[in-house]
This record gives C-alpha cells, structure tokens and sequence, in this order.
C-alpha cells in the first residue's frame, strides 16, 4: 500500500478516534477530518475546546479510522505530529465547506478557528487476516 491509499481510506472513512495527552493521561474522542490529500490529514478544531490545548503542549497524535465488515473491519491507524495551519485561504475553504460553524461565530479572523494536519508521520492498515503479522509500516511527509 501508498500513502494515497491511506488519503483515499481517509475521504471515504472520515471520522477517527483521535488520541492526545493531557499532561500523563491520554484522551481520545471521535473527530472527523475535514480531508485528506498528498499534504496529510487535516482536521479543523474550535479554539475553545480541550484538545486544542492539549496540541498546544504536546502536538503528538494518534487517528484511528474505522471501516466496518465482516469479521472486523479495517483500522487505519495513523501517527505523526499536528501542524498549526494559519492561511487564510484554508479557513475561507473550511467556512465555506462547514457552513454550521459561521453559527459558532466564526470567521477567518476569529481565534477559535484552529486547522491542522497530521503532515508527516507513519500509518498502517490491520484486519482480521493480518492481524498476527508484523506492521507493514507507511512513512509519510519525510
């Protein structure tokens, strides 16, 4: 398998359990990438909540996507580090592809509109059938 493989198994599975820490505790909660292509995983946040602080502290991560079938699916799991994204052009794009968050309050300019991706890192794909054999790891952004 490609790191496209990995952008295409994103698109088509978009939410993820995502892990950070807190301090020595690790929190995961379901978030849903915004999208994926050869850049990484970018994933849009709101200033206010939990996990933005914990990235500022620590910006390493886990995602794990997850799509159904017999006997148990396929995971995806994919690790690497969150990069703050500033660019205007990117939060016009995710006001206009996320109408709902406009009735948070939020504009291009607002603090609360936090993007990042997951640009570098390594990913792999397990199942049922290759669950005992060694991960056939996928580098990415190097």
């Amino acid at each position: 398998m490609e790191f496209m493989d990995c952008v295409k198994f994103a698109n088509e599975n978009p939410v993820a359990w995502f892990a950070t820490s807190d301090g020595d505790q690790p929190r995961v909660r379901a978030l849903a990438i915004w999208f994926a292509d050869e850049k990484g995983f970018y994933f849009q946040i709101g200033g206010m909540k939990d996990v933005y602080r914990q990235l500022l502290k620590n910006q390493k991560v886990e995602a794990a996507f997850y799509k159904s079938g017999e006997p148990a699916g396929i995971v995806m799991r994919v690790k690497g580090e969150a990069e703050f994204l500033n660019d205007a052009g990117l939060k016009e794009k995710v006001l206009a592809d996320r109408p709902f968050l406009k009735q948070f309050g939020l504009t291009p300019d607002h603090p609360d509109l936090v993007i990042f991706r997951i640009s570098k890192g390594e990913a792999f794909f397990w199942n049922f059938e290759n669950n005992l054999e060694p991960k056939k790891l996928i580098s990415f952004g190097n």
